[in-house]
């Protein structure tokens, strides 16, 4: 009911769209303490949401594909929170904030489904927070995948779900060989490297 209700607020925004914009792959959307102009929405490609650590790491609080909301929480901030990176070539519509904010004032079944949206982000964010506390990056791995059908996204984008669970790129590809070393039944598959075996150590976070 609540992928429903979203794919309807997408459709209903977007007809609110007032211009269109392309993106290549890499580009920045808008950057943390940019003032909130506009609502998009993500008609191709992907995007994310991303804060950069003091250790220069950057911690990924959304991915938004197509047909997907960016930064919802732009309808009740002045300004953003993060920085919106295109993590391929992407296209979004933009529609203007005070315009968004003036239809949901009026139309009562668009603000239930936005509150069935927003529902849905409570739980995603729920369920990453409780993989965030996890104290390995073995169990962060297996938390992230028990959660995407256990399936990783192309090799290219490896380096988004270590930022998605705050692991160093790094400790993730360690992570991912040892497990391939255990499906060859090279090493015990419950024991990782030692290197791994710690707790975390960062202030920002981050398990290298």
């Amino acid at each position: 009911m609540i992928a429903i209700m979203s794919e309807l607020l997408f459709e209903r925004f977007l007809e609110l769209a007032e211009r269109e914009q392309s993106l290549p792959a890499g580009s920045v959307l808008f950057r943390m303490d940019d003032p909130v102009l506009s609502l998009f929405l993500v008609t191709a490609g992907e995007l994310r949401l991303v804060r950069a650590l003091p250790d220069g790491f950057q911690l990924t609080l959304q991915r938004a594909g197509s047909a997907s909301i960016l930064a919802e929480a732009s309808l009740f901030a002045d300004r953003y929170h993060c920085d919106a990176l295109a993590t391929e070539e992407s296209t979004v519509c933009a529609v203007p904030i005070t315009k968004a904010k003036a239809v949901l004032e009026s139309d009562r079944a668009l603000t239930s489904a936005l509150l069935r949206h927003l529902a849905g982000e409570v739980h995603r964010t729920r369920t990453r927070a409780e993989i965030l506390s996890l104290k390995s990056v073995a169990a962060r791995v297996s938390a992230w995948m028990a959660c995407n059908g256990g399936v990783l996204p192309p090799k290219g984008r490896w380096h988004h779900v270590a930022s998605e669970i705050a692991v160093t790129p790094e400790a993730f590809y360690r992570e991912l060989a040892r497990r391939r070393r255990c499906a060859a039944g090279k090493m015990h598959p419950h024991l990782p490297p030692r290197k791994d075996r710690q707790a975390l150590k960062f202030s920002s976070g981050d398990v290298v």
